[in-house]
């Protein structure tokens, strides 16, 4: 259940969302989070007038490079909403969990007032795809309300509290004996005997052991989801062309009324087989990456045996030979201990990599299954096609040669102790690998690298006179500030487009091989220079 937390929190506060609210790219938002971070563009004011004044405004500066948005030739990669242009944006704050966040401009309204209507022409962008879109009169009413998700997200901070605690103890909360379910509070035995004798009126309450009363508690019925149009109406039908629930009112007035739709208790069925088979390959993959991992982990214990095994048997051969061998010795142990080290990275870093797309896969597992144990059809469909897309996804990943070992466990060195002592000094390793060698550095090609606005195109190309065997390429760069280098893509491609970088930065990149012998040396490194501000074309 701890993996799936990550898919519950919101990603501009970091906390579990609170009255999450879909948008059109089916992320989520808490409904606070998105009006702090809407950004006012007024009709007036063109962006060029804005530059003109002196106006504060930079980039959308969200996501570290981890979380750019990437794609290869092969890809078509991510371009504006819907046909809603990006918008400039204000000065903003990280929140801890990463994301910029812009602040509000004046104090929250109190709960008890309804929060001003958005400016004209509000524009929000949402913090994980960086899809922009501007809001129309109803501002964010006009998106729905993830009913599902708030339900998930009780039942896992219900599953994750401690033991139930009396509700009426002053000082430290004695464990909860029994749960009144007329008075909904849970009572220690002492406070039922003061607070809540049997007899009187309180003598026909029903009381329950705590177990059983958090689970009442749990499966109350929650409101059911209306339609953010007719706020009156019950979603009723499917529609299939725009992939939402729709009501009644909708087909009759509204603009799903010439397309086709279906009975909304169909595709609710539909839907959950089809997210329930597509996690049964998810799960077949995610058992197979636990396999894998364990394997990585019983190499790490074979390399660090056969390392043990070969030095002693190097430390016996050389003691046998006088002390110009014993010499000899010190560099071939540290030659052997540079191989031991370099499969030990190789290895490590291969299970680090693995645990971190297992732990996403497990958490998305989770939430999936959380999410077909749902009884809401309406709220279920609004966020079906995302999860299964997302499963699908998910699944591919682990599909692309990602369970399969980067390095050996045997050392494949050979001591050759037949010459003489004469020839002690020539005394070096024969080298007898079964598999191809490391590949050689790429070369990047300058002249097909360039950079557009905020976005970077990287083009490289294997030694003409290279005959190895590479399997795919791993392309770094650094943060634009001159920070440390982070993977933006691994595959077999030999060109990548590299979006969301910062306006008028300087960044470094840098892109190695690799095939099951290893990884080769690191490129020459480039430095790119994205634009000091948009530009059309």
């Amino acid at each position: 259940m701890e993996e799936m937390e990550e898919e519950l929190k919101c990603p501009v506060c970091g906390s579990f969302y609170r009255e999450p609210i879909i948008l059109p790219c089916s992320h989520n938002l808490c409904q606070a989070c998105a009006r702090n971070i809407l950004v006012q563009t007024p009709e007036s004011e063109s962006p060029q007038s804005r530059r003109a004044s002196g106006s504060a405004v930079s980039d959308y500066d969200y996501l570290d490079l981890d979380k750019m948005s990437l794609y290869s030739e092969a890809d078509s990669g991510y371009g504006s909403y819907g046909g809603f242009a990006s918008a400039p944006t204000t000065p903003c704050q990280k929140s801890p969990n990463g994301v910029r966040v812009f602040p509000p401009a004046a104090p929250p309204p109190p709960a008890a007032l309804a929060p001003p209507p958005p400016p004209r022409n509000a524009c929000l962008t949402c913090p994980q795809c960086h899809r922009s879109l501007v809001l129309d009169e109803r501002g964010l009413r006009g998106f729905p309300r993830n009913r599902l998700l708030e339900g998930v997200i009780d039942r896992y901070q219900q599953g994750r509290a401690a033991a139930l605690r009396c509700q009426l103890c002053e000082k430290a909360p004695k464990e909860a004996a029994v749960m009144c379910e007329q008075c909904d509070v849970f009572y220690c035995d002492p406070c039922r005997l003061r607070c809540h004798p049997p007899r009187g009126p309180l003598a026909k309450h029903r009381l329950v052991p705590p177990a059983q009363g958090r689970v009442s508690r749990r499966l109350s019925p929650r409101k059911i989801s209306t339609c953010t149009d007719h706020e009156l109406e019950n979603h009723s039908m499917y529609c299939v062309q725009c992939k939402s629930p729709v009501c009644y009112q909708c087909l009759e007035e509204g603009k799903h009324s010439s397309h086709e739709v279906k009975a909304l208790g169909a595709m609710w069925k539909l839907h959950k087989s089809q997210l329930s088979q597509a996690l049964n390959g998810l799960s077949d993959r995610a058992k197979e990456a636990k396999e894998f991992l364990v394997q990585l982990r019983n190499m790490v214990q074979q390399i660090q045996e056969n390392s043990v095994e070969f030095e002693a048997c190097l430390v016996a051969q050389c003691d046998a030979l006088i002390d110009a061998l014993n010499r000899r010795k010190a560099q071939l142990l540290s030659r052997v201990n540079k191989e031991h080290e370099h499969k030990l990275k190789v290895v490590r870093d291969q299970i680090s990599h693995c645990t971190v797309k297992l732990r996403q896969t497990t958490g998305l597992m989770e939430y999936c299954l959380e999410v077909i144990k749902e009884n809401d059809p309406s709220g279920f469909l609004q966020i079906s096609d995302a999860l299964i897309r997302r499963v699908h996804l998910t699944e591919d990943q682990w599909g692309k040669g990602t369970l399969t070992p980067r390095m050996t466990t045997d050392f494949d060195l050979n001591l050759d102790n037949a010459p003489l002592l004469q020839s002690i000094h020539q005394l070096d390793f024969v080298q007898m690998k079964v598999s191809s060698p490391v590949p050689a550095p790429p070369i990047l090609q300058l002249e097909e690298c360039c950079t557009h606005n905020n976005s970077a195109t990287l083009s490289w190309k294997q030694p003409p006179l290279s005959t190895v065997q590479v399997e795919g390429y791993i392309l770094e760069l650094d943060d634009g500030n001159g920070g440390q280098f982070r993977e933006v893509y691994v595959g077999k491609e030999t060109m990548c487009t590299v979006d969301g970088l910062h306006f008028n930065s300087t960044y470094s990149a840098r892109v190695k091989a690799f095939n099951k012998s290893g990884v080769s040396p690191y490129s020459k490194t480039l430095v790119l220079q994205t634009s000091e501000e948009p530009r059309a074309g």
